[in-house]
């Protein structure tokens, strides 16, 4: 098969130098990608409400289209979703991606339309492996190997409108080009199972015996099946079950607090890590190199991208800005307008850009996930960092934790408390807990602040729950697998509360 992968690669060399067209030429690659769209949707009945057809300029957009929450779209989307045409598209739409972000009991779906599916999703997955091989001219992803993807699941919303409702990624599956869909394993009706236990156990069943050389997937779920396919293997690690394993695509969640995991089943140097940011509403963006770890944009993919700062966020009519207009070390939270049909779409997302030209990005939270109850302002972030330094200090491992606060009582100082599941234990709890709540002071001045002498802030509790408590607790809230995450940081003690109703705790 090494005709195969030359072929294929020669493919994606090609593909490379309109990659490479749009990082350097951003503006001008944002600004036909804002006409284009706007073009699309002036027949539409979004267009026809705000004077698409008259709209000549970005500014005009942003004086007429207000910023949009998913509340606000989600009567259009029901529309569509029941068979109705030109609403937030021109045409009809048959695919919307269902997803809850964070572990809610309310999902979210959205459109995607063919043209949706072809030139953000699958295009934003060529243009990151071309990305790959560009850096990597020698791989041999595609030579008698195969690939391992985690897909969801697909259900039927709609019989009458025949529309259909589920993961981004099942969806893509169902439509990936035939040379993709040759290399995949196992077959895609088994990576489409609803049980994602059962559909753990099979794919493990069958990746054990043949030759991977790269799997996406969620760090967390991912974690799952490898373990079971070393289990299976009776080897000693995963380097010698796949020998000619070279990449790991990962996204949804912060890798760095998993990455020991991973070293640890991978113990090989030639194994690759590569950060992507494809959600339900885009393939936004893909690592570009193993020395920087933000994330290229991807302008050329049918996404217009808005980043309001989130000092900015409170106000009625918040500034947005445009990738012209954008600057380093700031957190923004991101706006797009797609050729789904979503338009000036607030997606929850916050980035920060790590270099300008080329535009590199690192995801740093959510707007409604941090915590401030006592004026603290905890980011998504300042956590995952400051717990990834306090396991590489302490030689631990977690997998999965949230956080919550602990208001103030008449007998005690607020503060908050970490509920972790540990894979690797540290041999003191109590030194990890000092340790993190030091860590996460050197990384927030607000939180230290609030830390200094105890004044407003104790120290942080650590709670321990037992392994497996919050695949469990996801699954007993029908949230098991998918895009289903856990919420890192809240400012009320939901989450938390439910998890220490449901499990036995040890602290």
């Amino acid at each position: 098969m090494k005709w195969l992968n030359a072929v294929i690669k020669t493919g994606f060399n090609l593909n490379m130098h309109r990659v490479q067209r749009a990082i350097e030429k951003p503006i001008d690659t944002q600004e036909r990608v804002f006409k284009q769209l706007i073009q699309q949707a002036s027949t539409t009945a979004f267009g026809k409400k705000y004077g698409f057809g008259s709209i000549n300029s970005i500014q005009q957009l942003q004086e007429r289209v207000p910023i949009h929450s998913y509340e606000m779209l989600a009567p259009y989307i029901q529309r569509m979703m029941k068979g109705e045409k030109n609403v937030l598209y021109p045409g009809k739409v048959t695919y919307f991606s269902r997803s809850s972000g964070t572990t809610n009991n309310k999902s979210k779906y959205i459109p995607v339309p063919p043209n949706n599916l072809k030139h953000c999703h699958l295009k934003g997955a060529h243009d990151a492996v071309s990305i790959w091989f560009h850096n990597y001219p020698k791989s041999k992803l595609f030579d008698a190997s195969r690939a391992i993807i985690m897909g969801g699941e697909l259900s039927i919303f709609d019989r009458q409108a025949q529309t259909f409702m589920g993961d981004v990624s099942a969806i893509m599956l169902q439509h990936l080009p035939f040379y993709a869909a040759y290399f995949l394993t196992p077959n895609i009706p088994t990576a489409l199972l609803p049980d994602w236990e059962k559909k753990i156990e099979k794919i493990a069943q069958v990746a054990v015996h043949q030759n991977i050389s790269n799997l996406s997937g969620v760090p967390t779920w991912t974690l799952v099946l490898l373990r079971r396919i070393l289990e299976l293997s009776g080897k000693k690690n995963l380097s010698e079950v796949f020998p000619n394993f070279e990449l790991y695509a990962h996204g949804g969640v912060d890798f760095s607090p998993y990455r020991s995991q991973f070293d640890n089943l991978f113990p090989c140097k030639t194994v690759e890590y590569r950060n992507t940011y494809n959600a339900s509403e885009g393939f936004f963006a893909t690592q570009f190199s193993k020395e920087d770890q933000g994330m290229q944009l991807l302008f050329d993919s049918g996404v217009f991208y808005e980043f309001i700062p989130l000092d900015q966020l409170h106000k009625d009519q918040p500034q947005a800005y445009t990738i012209e207009q954008v600057q380093k070390g700031i957190d923004y939270a991101i706006v797009i307008s797609t050729n789904a049909g979503l338009w000036r779409y607030m997606i929850g997302d916050t980035v920060r850009f790590s270099s300008l030209y080329p535009h590199h990005i690192e995801i740093t939270g959510r707007t409604q996930q941090f915590i401030n109850v006592f004026g603290e302002e905890v980011m998504v972030w300042n956590a995952e960092k400051a717990l990834t330094n306090t396991c590489y200090e302490l030689d631990a491992q977690i997998s999965e934790y949230t956080v919550a606060p602990i208001f103030l009582s008449k007998t005690s100082k607020g503060g908050h408390e970490w509920l972790v599941e540990f894979q690797k234990s540290p041999q003191s709890m109590l030194q990890f807990q000092q340790l993190l709540d030091m860590n996460l002071q050197k990384l927030n001045s607000d939180y230290e602040a609030k830390r200094y002498k105890d004044i407003a802030l104790q120290e942080l509790e650590l709670t321990v729950v037992p392994p497996g408590s919050f695949h469990n607790w996801l699954k007993s809230k029908g949230k098991y697998g998918g895009q289903h995450k856990i919420p890192r940081l809240s400012n009320k003690r939901q989450y938390l509360e439910e998890i220490l109703a449901s499990f036995p705790i040890k602290s």
